[in-house]
């Protein structure tokens, strides 16, 4: 579904990503685990067309999507959750849902789309009038990924969706990831709680430095001893 070719990406004169090569099946959940500065959110940021990659191709589905804009790669069908929730402050939970149905494919289907969310988080539902900003950190966080289920996507990105959170509301976090895997769209994970997401992913990359240096099943990185001393403390 989604493939990334020694791809390169940065800021300003900054190389951050040093020709890195990562595969997406369809149906899969794929995470990227490493350490701060790693670039792990450079990788979801350059997919999501909000950083150009400087070499290196990205295909989505067959067709290069290096060179879209962001809206073009939400209209795809790839969503990203980002790091820190970004939702609309002042806006009702219910407008801002609205906002992740803005491509014509999902405005479309808006009703249906909130309905079959509202199942998934009916902690949601109960918000719906209230403003987003006056919702905890755990709320806020099912909002933006509530929101990014409004754009109805084949791929659904999330950067680091347990940060800041307490044990008990991340626990809810990665049953609601659970759940949304469930129905068959395919996950790209970034995640602090390593344990976690290697626990829930079908294959994993250890990113370093910019570099890809090891990839495997989520399991057998679980039981690798690099993974376990570097990154679960082991």
């Amino acid at each position: 579904m989604l493939t990334l070719h020694e791809v390169r990406a940065g800021y300003g004169r900054t190389t951050i990503l040093h020709g890195i090569d990562v595969t997406v099946g369809a149906g899969e959940v794929v995470t990227i685990v490493g350490a701060n500065g790693a670039g792990k959110t450079t990788t979801l940021r350059t997919i999501a067309g909000l950083v150009r990659p400087t070499a290196g191709r990205i295909t989505f589905e067959g067709e290069e999507i290096g060179r879209l804009t962001p809206h073009e790669v939400v209209a795809r069908g790839i969503t990203l959750i980002p790091e820190g929730r970004q939702l609309f402050p002042f806006m009702t939970v219910r407008d801002n849902l609205r906002m992740g149905a803005y491509t014509p494919h999902a405005r479309g289907r808006m009703a249906q789309t909130m309905d079959e969310v509202m199942d998934l988080f009916p902690r949601v539902r109960e918000k719906l009038e209230q403003h987003a900003g006056s919702l905890s950190g755990g709320e806020q966080q099912m909002v933006a990924i509530a929101r990014g289920l409004m754009a109805r996507p084949k791929l659904l990105m999330f950067d680091e969706p347990s940060l800041g959170l307490a044990p008990i509301i991340v626990k809810q976090v990665f049953d609601v990831v659970e759940r949304i895997v469930a129905t068959g769209v395919t996950v790209l994970l970034v995640e602090q709680n390593v344990f976690r997401t290697l626990s829930l992913a079908d294959r994993g990359y250890v990113l370093e430095n910019g570099e890809i240096v090891m990839t495997d099943t989520g399991a057998a990185l679980l039981r690798d001893d690099h993974v376990r001393r570097a990154y679960l403390g082991i």
